[in-house]
């Protein structure tokens, strides 16, 4: 648990509602602001592979830590 405190460290601090909502809109915001500029990235033909790789891992980090705020609101996890 101590390792994923170190990589999603805004979703151990949704603890109240503030604080809940702060944490998903930071997500979301990272989700479409890199989705964004990677996707433009990923049309440029020699590296665009390596952009869409990198899309989907950002997605799939946004997509984390929205869930662990969600368990850690709801008070599963610590």
């Amino acid at each position: 648990m101590e390792m994923l405190k170190k990589f999603f460290p805004n979703a151990f601090k949704a603890t109240d509602l503030k604080s809940f909502i702060t944490a998903l809109v930071i997500y979301v915001l990272i989700d479409i602001v890199c989705g964004f500029v990677i996707g433009l990235l990923a049309k440029i033909p020699l590296i665009g592979i390596i952009f869409s790789i990198v899309g989907s891992l950002v997605g799939l980090y946004a997509l984390v830590g929205i869930i662990l705020s969600v368990l850690v609101f709801v008070k599963v996890i610590k």
